[in-house]
């Protein structure tokens, strides 16, 4: 098999093109977090309430011709990489990865569609789309619910709506979340003041890769704090319309570094960026992210004619450990995996260049 069909095999299958607002939105996810009644939610359950909410789960999907595209893998039956893979893609979290025993993720074939079992609540449904889709992507993830719910007794008060483990998520026990890339908000250095309004609006800003984790490659995720008190759509609603505001801002701050006499900085700063990605030998990859940064806002704002942004994209993605470490076909130590990296973007690059 050919690097680039290992490749392909190896990319989240929800990174499409083409996506609205793609050029500054990576991706659109929605979560529904739900338990089984009568079951302890699975931090205060033992072995057997856990395999029980497997059993009963995997019974609801035989069950219906709607799941015959999704597959139940258990944690305990995948290797630790194959593991990691799925928190790289943004399938499952690093909570789940915790304690593999009695866990499990539900994926459809495309992989938009991701439903944890026995992480912090019974069921964690996700759905997850490229660009500004969450209408979309909550529509997926309702329709997921409805269908489990007509097999499974949630547990579920008049008063309150959805009980979980989290009182945030008490209600609808719906999170929302859009990841940005915001590279020319921090560069006129408007991004702080940007977003540091948005916990004002009930909105929380973290970084990629979630709670505690700082904003490399510039980008941001924008989620709901709370669910109880607000319908589905009011908390969609919200996300979307703050949302549409930070990209015109990000938008407006690309314009003005392309109208004055920063233009030649910011041309030279992507090129020189795209230079070091496609002649480096050993490269980290803290560095390749901050550079890979620069060349995305240099592809989608056509100041590099061989750069595409859907394959800048999937760099993101492939040079991470364990997708790389899959790629290459073993256990790397960390100076081959700076060299293997190297190699997956010259050859990468190549080929939207060709």
């Amino acid at each position: 098999m050919s690097l680039e069909a290992q490749i392909k095999r190896l990319l989240p299958g929800w990174l499409k093109e083409p996506a609205p607002d793609g050029d500054i939105v990576f991706s659109s996810r929605v979560r529904l977090a739900r338990n089984i009644n009568q079951i302890s939610f699975p931090y205060h359950a033992g072995e057997v309430q856990l395999e029980e909410v497997i059993d009963q789960i995997g019974a609801a999907l035989k069950s219906s011709s709607q799941f015959e595209n999704f597959v139940l893998q258990r944690l305990d039956d995948m290797d630790q990489h194959d593991r990691v893979v799925l928190v790289e893609k943004y399938l499952v979290s690093l909570d789940l990865l915790k304690n593999p025993a009695h866990r499990g993720v539900v994926l459809n074939q495309d992989e938009t569609v991701a439903i944890m079992l026995n992480e912090e609540d019974h069921l964690r449904i996700q759905s997850i789309l490229p660009g500004l889709q969450l209408k979309k992507a909550w529509e997926s993830a309702e329709q997921i619910d409805q269908l489990l719910e007509v097999k499974l007794d949630f547990a579920f008060d008049e008063e309150k709506g959805y009980l979980t483990t989290c009182p945030t998520n008490v209600g609808t026990g719906l999170r929302a979340s859009v990841l940005v890339h915001l590279p020319a908000l921090k560069m006129v250095g408007q991004v702080k003041k940007v977003l540091s309004v948005l916990p004002n609006v009930g909105l929380n800003v973290r970084g990629a890769y979630g709670e505690g984790t700082d904003s490399a490659g510039d980008l941001y995720q924008i989620s709901n704090q709370v669910t109880l008190g607000l319908s589905e759509e009011e908390v969609i609603g919200k996300i979307v319309s703050v949302t549409k505001q930070v990209i015109d801002q990000e938008r407006a701050a690309r314009d003005a570094l392309l109208a004055n006499e920063s233009r030649l900085q910011l041309e030279n700063r992507v090129n020189r960026a795209y230079g070091l990605l496609t002649h480096s030998r050993l490269i980290s990859s803290e560095e390749t992210i901050k550079l890979l940064s620069d060349v995305l806002m240099g592809a989608v704002m056509n100041l590099i004619p061989k750069a595409e942004g859907q394959t800048v994209k999937e760099l993101f993605f492939l040079i991470r450990p364990a997708i790389l470490q899959k790629l290459i076909g073993r256990e790397l130590s960390p100076g081959e995996r700076d060299h293997y990296r190297a190699a997956v973007i010259r050859e990468h690059l190549a080929t939207s260049s060709k």
